[in-house]
């Protein structure tokens, strides 16, 4: 008891105070579990990216060897058939029409740098799952590409919706998916407009494992059961991969910055596309706080 009591006090408690993410600590996997509960959009506002970069510094100084073990960092979704639409439309809207370009690109160059980090893993030797049990869209998709493992429900799914606006995803799409699946198949899903299901994701190697609706968490409790005995085998295996990648935030940051130039040239009609997209993010935010 006095051993558990002292390995739990070592973790910095503001991770547990985070506004915008609900994290648990769960020492018999040495798991960490976290969960998006938005104040409002279920977007990467600045709120939102403001406590991943206090999350990520966080793990970093408590977590890892010699510290608090963790082995497994779980990211999921309080939201009801959401797990993210992705970048703040309201605020790229209102950068675009002020003409601001170093908005953008600050706003880009935040994304890329918290992605940068998953990928790496906080440099701790542990495997990273995103569970997916609603919409992963724009960002929210671009996000999960980050993490070593996806579980996703059947009933979840996924798209880059960013074309039907004149734009295109700008943190991290064409980097991650032209390394996991060849850059002509990510050119398809990216110019697209295409929504695909957890299965089609599943067939193309993008999420590992499928879950009926409900079951993410016990699939996802699964897999980690599963990956004990050869934690470190897949942990090397991963870094392998990430080796040949050769991926560097300087990539990310080059193709956020080109993204941003684009969206300054979007026409009125495009930004109309836009914001019917947020009224509609914003409603549904209405009836989940509601419910």
């Amino acid at each position: 008891m006095y051993a558990e009591s002292a390995l739990h006090s070592a973790i910095p408690k503001e991770i547990f105070e985070l506004q915008e993410l609900d994290v648990l600590y769960e020492d018999t996997t040495a798991t960490l579990w976290t969960y998006m509960n938005p104040d409002g959009r279920p977007s990467f506002t600045p709120a939102m990216l403001n406590d991943f970069e206090s999350w990520q510094q966080l793990i970093t100084d408590g977590f890892g060897p010699d510290k608090v073990p963790l082995r497994y960092l779980v990211l999921g979704s309080r939201c009801d058939d959401v797990f993210c639409f992705g970048g703040d439309l309201h605020l790229f809207q209102k950068l675009i029409r002020e003409r601001d370009r170093d908005g953008l690109v600050e706003y880009g160059h935040r994304c890329c740098a918290i992605l940068d980090r998953n990928i790496r893993t906080l440099e701790i030797p542990m495997l990273t799952v995103g569970l997916v049990q609603g919409a992963a869209l724009g960002g929210g998709f671009e996000a999960l590409l980050s993490f070593d493992y996806i579980v996703a429900e059947r009933q979840a799914t996924f798209g880059l919706p960013e074309i039907m606006f004149g734009l295109y995803p700008g943190m991290g799409a064409h980097a991650l998916l032209a390394r996991k699946l060849g850059s002509a198949m990510a050119d398809r899903i990216i110019v697209s407009n295409e929504t695909f299901t957890a299965e089609q994701m599943y067939d193309l190697g993008i999420v590992h494992a499928l879950a009926e609706p409900g079951d993410g968490l016990n699939a996802t409790r699964d897999f980690i059961k599963k990956s004990e005995r050869r934690h470190a085998g897949l942990v090397g295996s991963r870094r392998a991969i990430k080796q040949v990648w050769q991926l560097k935030l300087a990539e990310l940051n080059r193709i956020t910055e080109m993204w941003a130039d684009t969206a300054l040239q979007l026409r009125e009609q495009d930004l109309k596309v836009m914001n019917r997209l947020v009224a509609a993010q914003a409603r549904l935010a209405e009836r989940i706080a509601a419910a």
